[in-house]
């Protein structure tokens, strides 16, 4: 299944669920020394690789981080080719001025936003669908 394109269902549909737990991105020069369990999401970067994972990990691991956040979830199965659907809710908690961190995957878009403003997107992002 390609998942959805289009723009209005996918923004009535999107239902964000919060993902319970503090995250944080930290880099690090190679992911041999972490469990990949540990992980919830990396990326290879030319000056390093950037990961994912929950705060207390990090801790754990004595890594650096400069930001909390949450991690809320697109439920919908978003097609990789879906035009508009970032530009329409980057745009929406922008106006709020809220930063966002985009991770598009297979099956759902994820966003990390400063826990802080966790509540605040939650109902920002409901909206679409009222």
């Amino acid at each position: 299944m390609s998942g959805e394109k289009d723009l209005q269902t996918l923004l009535k549909s999107m239902k964000p669920e919060h993902n319970s737990g503090d995250y944080v991105f930290c880099k690090i020069e190679k992911l041999d020394p972490i469990n990949l369990d540990d992980i919830v999401m990396f990326f290879k970067e030319n000056e390093a690789v950037t990961i994912i994972l929950k705060k207390e990990t990090a801790d754990s691991l004595k890594l650096d981080y400069a930001i909390v956040m949450s991690w809320i979830t697109f439920s919908v199965h978003s097609s990789l080719e879906a035009v508009g659907l970032t530009a329409a809710f980057s745009k929406a908690l922008s106006d709020s001025n809220i930063s966002c961190n985009v991770v598009a995957a297979f099956y759902h878009d994820h966003i990390f936003v400063n826990k802080k403003d966790v509540k605040k997107a939650i109902a920002i992002l409901n909206s679409f669908s009222n």
